[in-house]
């Protein structure tokens, strides 16, 4: 049985949806990382950003290269890199809106609560 596209697209966003995969996708944009890089960079256990790069790499979106005792990890193809080029502009946008907005509800003169009716209770 063939996995619908909508399907496939939402697993693949699930596969993005953690901050230190996101990031090690970030530092990879320029090119080969070597893993003692990533954790300087991220400052995480060492075990807990294996568990991430090996999501990544079995996702396809990285692929890692051995030179010595040294790993590099490396994305598998630029369109990542565009991806999250194009995830920053829609961030910024979202975020300018709502600066804007913030901004002319600052400016707004302060409106009198609504009055408030109180209902008499019979006894």
């Amino acid at each position: 049985m063939q996995v619908p596209l909508y399907q496939a697209k939402a697993e693949f966003f699930r596969m993005l949806g953690h901050p230190v995969r996101i990031r090690v996708l970030e530092l990879l944009q320029h090119g080969p990382v070597p893993v003692r890089d990533l954790l300087a960079d991220i400052e995480i256990e060492p075990s807990s950003l294996s568990q991430q790069l090996a999501v990544l790499r079995r996702s396809g979106i990285v692929v890692s290269t051995r030179e010595g005792s040294t790993v590099l990890y490396a994305l598998a193809g630029g369109d990542v890199a565009e991806l999250l080029a194009a995830a920053r502009r829609i961030l910024t946008e979202l975020l300018v809106g709502r600066n804007e907005l913030l901004a002319a509800l600052q400016q707004a003169p302060s409106s009198p609560p609504p009055a408030t009716t109180t209902s008499s209770s019979h006894r």
